[in-house]
């Protein structure tokens, strides 16, 4: 696994580009927003937050629901616009000497470590491993690492036991599990665990529950890193509803239906997988086994049959802005059956040139 220092990708890019730029008239598979969300129970709750909006934010109450969800002490829980917010706050707030950022993964945490001036070497994962993380390829004096699990765009889902052999003296360790809560019975999360040294956990109330629009997710760490990356935030960093929606969102009934949608977005991937594999005598390969609401495919002239997928109607991510992809990988949101069908239609079509 070769380790390199940071250049040549547009760490800005995101999928809702992909979908922003077809005026509302495509299939969004490029964004991993759980699709027909938030639920009308979540609107309502956010609804009702309202008439509390002349008053300032007291986040005390989803600050404990957080923290009971996961069986932490309120101090180990900092509640964020975002789970952006918490990479921008961890390279405002740390201070390390060499950070490492495990790719292909999400682009923001290293576009904020460098937007705070550090310099940052990236560990590439392989096709050929199956984009799996070796711990021994990180190098021994990072002293911050930075990993997503489930693995945004690959989908693959990183076992709890190899990501805690990264933690160090010295070290910090963060962990993005922003689709943990896509993973049936999240197996393989980290979060609530207090032995791993240097741990911080990553979570996100915005894809599971389409909160994206509204910017709520929540860091868990040891008290001392809790504080100060607290005291990078703004006053007030949490809106009201943003409040309203955690406290919703972690809730026993809701964590019974994020379960259940879990269990469909497995059985929808699985649908889309499948599908997929269909066209491998024509080039497509699936990177496998996909454990997220999403899918990574590496394909002949991806860019071109991305454009016609959008002459089609359905838009996809382009894969070539993740570090350690090239213009060859596209990246496809789980969607239901009937959505599945339609863009595998029109993929057949769009391969077809």
């Amino acid at each position: 696994m070769p380790t390199e220092p940071a250049r040549g990708h547009d760490l800005r890019h995101h999928g809702d580009a992909e979908v922003r730029d077809g005026g509302g008239t495509l299939v969004d598979l490029a964004v991993n927003v759980r699709a027909d969300t938030p639920p009308a129970w979540l609107r309502d709750r956010i609804a009702a937050s309202l008439s509390g909006l002349a008053a300032y934010p007291d986040g005390r109450a989803a600050r404990a629901a957080v923290a009971a969800r996961h069986g932490l002490p309120v101090e180990r829980v900092l509640l964020t616009a975002g789970a952006a917010e918490a990479f921008v706050l961890l390279a405002r707030a740390l201070k390390v000497s060499r950070p490492v950022v495990v790719h292909p993964q999400f682009t923001e945490p290293e576009a904020a470590l460098r937007d705070a001036g550090h310099t940052v070497d990236r560990v590439l994962l392989r096709e050929a491993d199956g984009f799996r993380l070796d711990p021994a390829a990180v190098p021994e004096d990072a002293d911050l690492v930075v990993v997503g699990n489930p693995t945004n765009p690959t989908s693959v889902l990183h076992p709890a036991k190899a990501l805690a052999r990264l933690a160090r003296p010295g070290r910090t360790l963060v962990v993005d599990e922003a689709f943990m809560d896509a993973v049936p019975g999240e197996r393989e999360a980290l979060a609530g665990r207090t032995d791993v040294p240097g741990l911080i956990v990553l979570r996100s109330l915005t894809k599971t529950w389409g909160l994206a629009g509204l910017r709520i997710g929540y860091v868990l760490a040891a008290p001392e890193i809790v504080t100060e990356l607290e005291r990078a935030q703004p006053l007030w960093p949490v809106s009201t509803p943003a409040l309203a929606a955690a406290e919703a969102c972690v809730a026993p009934a809701a964590l019974e239906e994020a379960a259940g949608a879990a269990l469909r977005i497995a059985e929808d991937r699985s649908c889309l997988v499948a599908g997929l594999r269909e066209f491998a005598s024509r080039g497509l390969r699936v990177v496998e086994p996909a454990e997220g609401p999403f899918v990574l495919l590496r394909v002949p002239d991806a860019a071109g049959v991305r454009e016609r997928l959008r002459a089609l109607g359905y838009a996809a991510r382009r894969g070539d802005t993740f570090p350690g992809l090239d213009e060859d990988w596209l990246r496809l949101a789980v969607r239901d059956r009937e959505t599945t069908e339609g863009f595998l239609r029109a993929l057949d079509r769009a391969l077809a040139g």
